[in-house]
């Protein structure tokens, strides 16, 4: 074989060995696309059926409703300009031998009649943050002309004789606790009382700590009966607490003053009258419903204290 035969063979050789070397890389090339596209198949199939068991298991999962239905905006409409008459109880049982205010007692079946007799005039009960939110919102109330149902200082008869009514009636009560000077022992509500009222969905507001006339307390003792009593019912109760009650309905500029820095939203008086949108908030009238008092006297009270409200000089003395 001479030179150039074997020059021939070598270029022959080194042609081919590089064909061999092209197709060798060629083939990695495919097997590595491949494997991405494989990895990529895998990784979207994978996460889709993880998705799926995610979807499947957030429909499933009871919280999940919740804040769905948590993250829905109330529903509002026009701001309502209705008032409302605001009815004020103390005790639901018949007069105790010796009672000091006789007046403020209240014969459980007549206080039955008289709800009964409102609902059939049309009232539904509604507590006083939802007539706030309805005036300032629009946040609807139930059906009927509104009316709320509160009662002082805290009586036990509250729960045991006028919750069951309103339960019947599928009502509810505010109730304007007072947070001593009346133990379960002379008729007054034990902490586990307050909250079955809650829990019943009634709405718990407060008169203070001891039901002092604030008119004649000095600043510090003025704030414990005020913002200390707010702090310590809704550390209690884990309850908003946005109303006071004038105790006695006492009070004046500095006493009102005391109400709004503590945080309260308005606050109630014992001045006869309906409550309405346009009113001061931190001046708002009650009816207080006295024992003897029949259902229809009170449907005539309430008709006759909306035609006739009292001068404003009436309202505490503010």
């Amino acid at each position: 074989m001479d030179v150039d035969q074997r020059r021939a063979r070598r270029e022959a050789c080194r042609r081919a060995l590089a064909r061999r070397r092209k197709r060798g890389l060629a083939a990695v090339a495919v097997l590595a696309v491949g494997a991405v596209l494989i990895a990529l198949l895998l990784g979207s199939g994978g996460s889709s059926k993880q998705g799926s068991k995610n979807a499947a298991a957030g429909k499933s999962r009871p919280g999940s409703n919740k804040n769905a239905r948590r993250a829905q905006p109330e529903v509002r409409g026009p701001k309502g300009t209705e008032a409302v008459p605001i009815l004020m109880y103390h005790v639901i049982n018949p007069p105790a031998a010796g009672a000091k205010f006789p007046g403020l007692y209240v014969d459980p079946e007549e206080f039955a009649a008289q709800m009964r007799t409102l609902k059939g005039a049309g009232f539904h009960a509604v507590t006083m943050d939802q007539m706030l939110a309805n005036w300032t919102r629009g946040t609807p109330l139930p059906a009927g002309k509104p009316i709320v149902v509160s009662f002082d200082n805290g009586y036990q008869s509250q729960l045991t004789n006028a919750l069951p009514v309103l339960r019947r009636l599928g009502w509810v009560g505010v109730e304007n606790i007072q947070l001593t000077g009346l133990p379960p022992s002379q008729g007054g509500l034990s902490r586990s009382q307050v909250s079955q009222l809650v829990t019943e969905g009634w709405e718990l507001d407060t008169q203070g700590i001891s039901h002092a006339d604030l008119i004649t307390l000095d600043a510090r003792a003025l704030r414990e009966q005020v913002a200390v009593a707010r702090e310590q019912v809704r550390g209690l109760y884990k309850v908003p607490v946005n109303w006071f009650c004038y105790p006695s309905g006492h009070y004046n500029a500095t006493v009102i003053a005391a109400v709004k820095a503590a945080g309260y939203v308005g606050s109630t008086t014992v001045v006869p009258g309906w409550a309405g949108p346009a009113e001061d908030p931190y001046r708002l009238p009650r009816l207080r419903v006295l024992g003897g008092t029949s259902p229809g006297a009170l449907l005539a009270e309430i008709a006759a204290i909306r035609s006739n409200p009292p001068p404003p000089a009436s309202y505490g003395g503010a």
